[in-house]
């Protein structure tokens, strides 16, 4: 049976039980269950702490779990991400006294606040910079004032927060992080991984496209195939009106307007999109 790692609580908690259901997985009603046992998939879902997923996996007690890509670089876990979910985005990025406008070439012989150390220690590693890295739980934006610290490393949304601190962004992003499925590098791949794996992807393929169908003159069929090329072809149907065709394609979700604007401008009438529940491609 595959043993999967699933977060308790925080901000991934709800999205990884959402994903899974959509991918036909049951999933707890109680929060407080620790285990689920999904007979009909053979599966066992563990819930855990979000920062003991990566570890777990990677010592390999459980076989496959859904963390952040934050969380599994910081833990130095021997796990791999093997599908990024599209939910739980974050940014990592440094900020200083604003005053200062730092660079990352700065931060050589400073001392980073922050709730990531292994992931900064990574960052610090791969650019050789040499840099202490302190170690906090929690509202790293006051270490720069109280002495701790000379910068820190955190998620970064809006940075109102920095701006209240009196500190500024600077450098590139440390990491773009996000939600992804993870199982243990090096090693066999675990039976009901690859269906686990094709499942979850054909949700999250699915949310991120539509099917959009239009009918168009036989004339301006080509220049509007050019616009909506659909993954492999777009389906072209005949229509009563012998000089019309249907057409039908997948598009990405956010470009839906923009597309639909074009082919009304092509001639296209009749235009409809649907949503995709699921998909194998």
């Amino acid at each position: 049976m595959l043993k999967i790692a699933i977060p308790n609580k925080g901000s991934l908690a709800d999205s990884s039980i959402e994903i899974l259901k959509e991918a036909g997985y049951r999933q707890r009603s109680d929060s407080r269950d620790l285990v689920l046992v999904d007979t009909e998939n053979n599966v066992e879902f563990y819930y855990l702490r979000p920062r003991d997923i990566a570890l777990y996996v990677g010592s390999g007690e459980l076989e496959a779990g859904v963390t952040g890509r934050d969380l599994l670089i910081d833990s130095g876990a021997a796990a791999t991400e093997v599908l990024a979910l599209g939910f739980g985005g974050s940014t990592f990025r440094f900020a200083g006294p604003a005053a200062e406008k730092l660079s990352i070439s700065d931060l050589n012989g400073k001392r980073i606040a922050t709730a990531y150390p292994g992931l900064v220690q990574n960052f610090l590693s791969q650019k050789s910079i040499k840099a202490e890295v302190v170690r906090l739980d929690g509202a790293v934006e006051s270490s720069v004032r109280l002495g701790v610290a000379d910068v820190i490393a955190d998620v970064v949304s809006t940075g109102n927060t920095l701006r209240q601190a009196g500190l500024a962004i600077f450098g590139d992003a440390i990491l773009v992080s996000e939600a992804v499925l993870i199982t243990r590098g090096g090693t066999a791949v675990p039976a009901g991984l690859e269906v686990l794996q094709r499942r979850l992807q054909g949700v999250v393929t699915a949310r991120e496209y539509v099917l959009l169908d239009y009918d168009i003159p036989k004339v301006s069929v080509d220049k509007a195939c050019a616009i909506t090329p659909g993954l492999e072809s777009p389906t072209i149907s005949p229509l009563q009106k012998e000089d019309w065709v249907a057409v039908r394609a997948m598009v990405l979700r956010k470009d839906t307007n923009r597309l639909m604007d074009e082919l009304w401008s092509l001639g296209a009438r009749g235009i409809l999109v649907t949503d995709i529940h699921a998909c194998r491609l």
